[in-house]
């Protein structure tokens, strides 16, 4: 029986975020805010979202929001525009 990755590409990435503090990292910063599973590390955030968005990132930072959730800050590297990227996903 073949094996089957319990964190996929999918589970790793739960939504984006779509507040208007998140809408000000898209405009400026280039970064865009996800939620993410509990246990995905910096390491798989930043391989799901090269799978399902097609770029690159250049860092991930995180953090766990008092409700209990995780929520990922995905810093795109200068060759991407984040902007574009949410028009893709329908975040704008």
């Amino acid at each position: 029986v073949e094996s089957r990755q319990r964190m996929d590409k999918y589970r790793i990435i739960q939504c984006p975020v779509t507040t208007e503090s998140a809408m000000k990292k898209i405009e400026e910063i280039n970064t865009l805010v996800f939620l993410v599973d509990i246990k995905a590390t910096k390491l798989n955030i930043k391989a799901a979202v090269k799978e399902l968005y097609d770029v690159k990132c250049a860092k991930v930072n995180t953090l766990i929001r008092p409700d209990g959730k995780k929520k990922a800050y995905v810093h795109l590297t200068q060759d991407y525009d984040a902007l574009d990227v949410a028009n893709r996903i329908g975040i704008i």
